[in-house]
């Protein structure tokens, strides 16, 4: 399928950008990292940063408490920078995707070593820094610069699809959603304008049962009271996940549990975790006490919690406090494990 525009986008919008930010200006969401319209102040880059990076495949919901926690531990950008690692890592446990967490410790250190603990204030120089992509470049570069960038995520991907009628599939759309945004784009507010779109998307022209009625720019939506909305924007179809196995190992001492470090890099890269093997395309011949069904990006993992007397004799690790295990920063896929016995222990 094919775009279906006919005219110049600022033709066939209208007033476009004046619409959705009249509307922003009454219903903006509060948001602990945003500057709300009107009031003045002056975005702090570190903050709109850090909250971008969270966002990023991850709810609001899931992301308030944790951007809450980091900035009140880690208040700028040199704070940061100064962190242990391990700190930052187990301070993120839970919010998934790991590699973000190792990419901002790497990209706060670079502002202070590069560029004297300030932003770079264009998307090409936010850009060379470490895992800072299109995305999150454009985002900082609009909302904390004012720069006149051309901001797209999954919900803005999801009203201009719908109003423009892009029935282009994902990821090749991404360029017309571009190109269809970019003369529209206000000079004076560009960073409102994309946390209008983010606003709109989020509350009004969801992903199902969008409120129409509702939306400031719904009167030249070319989706509009089409039955097959909601199919809009046109994801690629779904590949199968592989299936992959593994054995975790519980191995508890006088109320203490046996934790490991994993590997920097790879999966849960720096993460404290319970022991255990690779994982791999077949089932373990071991039984188990638990299993757990976890899914990552790439494959689906099913892991065996395994009993074990003591630790292996070359293993470093630590002995860890089962009282005080929440504290211990282990990602989501053996937090279920830790679950699943307490459940086990009544």
């Amino acid at each position: 399928m094919s775009v279906q525009t006919s005219e110049p986008p600022d033709a066939a919008c209208g007033d476009f950008a004046g619409r959705l930010l009249d509307w922003y200006d009454r219903s903006a969401r509060a948001l602990p990292w945003r500057v709300p319209p009107g009031s003045g102040r002056v975005p702090d880059p570190y903050r709109v940063w850090m909250a971008e990076v969270m966002l990023q495949q991850t709810t609001v919901a899931a992301v308030a408490g944790y951007y809450e926690r980091f900035t009140a531990r880690w208040p700028t950008v040199a704070d940061l920078a100064a962190a242990d690692d391990a700190d930052v890592m187990a301070a993120w446990a839970g919010l998934g995707y790991y590699a973000r967490a190792r990419n901002l410790l790497a990209c706060a250190r670079a502002i202070v070593r590069d560029h004297g603990g300030g932003f770079p204030d264009s998307e090409a120089g936010l850009r060379s820094l470490p895992g800072v992509g299109d995305y999150t470049a454009a985002a900082v570069a609009a909302i904390a610069f004012g720069r006149p960038a051309v901001v797209v995520d999954a919900n803005i991907e999801r009203v201009i699809a719908r109003h423009r009628l892009i029935e282009t599939p994902l990821p090749a759309a991404k360029r017309a959603f571009k190109a269809e945004l970019a003369p529209l784009v206000p000079a004076d507010r560009p960073g409102d304008f994309a946390q209008a779109l983010m606003d709109l998307g989020a509350g009004v022209c969801t992903p199902r049962a969008p409120a129409c009625d509702r939306c400031p720019v719904g009167a030249d939506c070319r989706a509009r009271g089409r039955a097959d909305i909601e199919r809009l924007p046109v994801k690629p179809a779904k590949k199968a996940k592989p299936q992959r196995y593994g054995i975790a190992h519980w191995i508890e001492r006088d109320d203490r549990l046996w934790l490991v470090r994993r590997p920097e890099k790879g999966m849960l890269g720096g993460m404290r975790a319970l022991p255990g093997g690779e994982w791999a395309a077949m089932p373990p011949a071991e039984s188990g006490i638990a299993e757990v069904d976890h899914g990552f990006t790439h494959f689906d993992l099913r892991l065996t919690l395994v009993r074990r007397e003591a630790p292996l004799a070359a293993a470093e690790g630590e002995w860890w406090p089962l009282a005080t295990l929440d504290a211990a920063g282990l990602p989501t896929l053996y937090r279920k494990l830790v679950d699943k016995m307490r459940e086990r222990k009544g």
